[in-house]
């Protein structure tokens, strides 16, 4: 009897000390379970009703919105109406369309959690149709012996140009900051590229202006244009994200042990 009983001391013994060489984890666990907001943001465009505050000669009006699809990734779209009458060195013109522009958005801002922040680059495919009015214009000719101080008038009524229309890519980099719960002040820089084969335009005129891609120049297909908006999140369901799991160091046991 007392064979077994110095067996079961010497057992317990074995085991005890193996577990005092284990190092003892006395770091608190994060059991918390992160949750990220996925859903709808959509707003307008405050840059176009300032510049029809103090430009008589144009108006114009942009919904914006974008849709999160992951963690980096948004499907972003953007929708208008501009209106604007012009005065060039021979002639005036005006334009009036509408456009709509859709793709994608990439963050690369690294949020902390329970942030919604962004710092995007992104693209798009834009299409707009759009008229064109000719309103006046003068005639170019060097010889001004009639004419001194000015060109000779053209026609006096105006002439209308329907049915155009222009294709474009655009590039995007943009910043969308949470100033209060849900509610987004953004902004960003557009360059876009014109697709000239799937473009319309007049026969004995050309495209000046078109809605969406701003002022067309003469000779490039390149054009730059910009938005500030205000949005507000509309949060369809929430996704858990698990924190990055942070490499821990060896203890100092372990160390001499290795």
């Amino acid at each position: 009897m007392l064979k077994y009983f110095i067996s079961i001391i010497l057992v317990c013994c074995f085991f005890s000390g193996n577990a005092q060489n284990k190092p003892i984890d006395t770091k608190p666990k994060d059991t918390v379970v992160y949750k990220q907001a996925y859903g709808l943001r959509i707003g307008v465009d405050l840059s176009r009703p300032t510049i029809s505050f103090f430009e008589p000669e144009y108006t114009g009006l942009e919904f914006v919105g974008d849709y999160r699809l992951s963690q980096k990734y948004f499907a972003a779209a953007e929708i208008g109406n501009e209106k604007r009458s012009r005065q060039e060195d021979l002639f005036n013109f005006t334009t009036s369309g509408s456009y709509i522009k859709l793709g994608l958005d990439y963050n690369t801002y690294a949020n902390w959690y329970g942030e919604q922040n962004l710092i995007y680059i992104g693209g798009r495919y834009a299409f707009s149709t759009f008229s064109q009015t000719l309103n006046n214009y003068q005639i170019f000719n060097s010889n001004r012996y009639w004419n001194p101080d000015s060109f000779a008038p053209g026609a006096n009524g105006s002439e209308e140009f329907k049915g155009l229309s222009a294709h474009w890519l655009e590039f995007v980099l943009g910043i969308k900051a949470e100033l209060f719960a849900n509610i987004y002040l953004g902004g960003s820089v557009r360059m876009g590229f014109l697709i000239d084969p799937l473009n319309k335009q007049p026969e004995n005129f050309k495209n000046l202006f078109i809605p969406g891609f701003n002022k067309v120049t003469d000779g490039s297909n390149f054009g730059i244009g910009y938005n500030f908006s205000i949005s507000y999140f509309l949060p369809f369901y929430r996704k858990a994200k698990k924190p990055k799991s942070v490499e821990q160091k060896p203890t100092l046991e372990e160390e001499e042990n290795n």
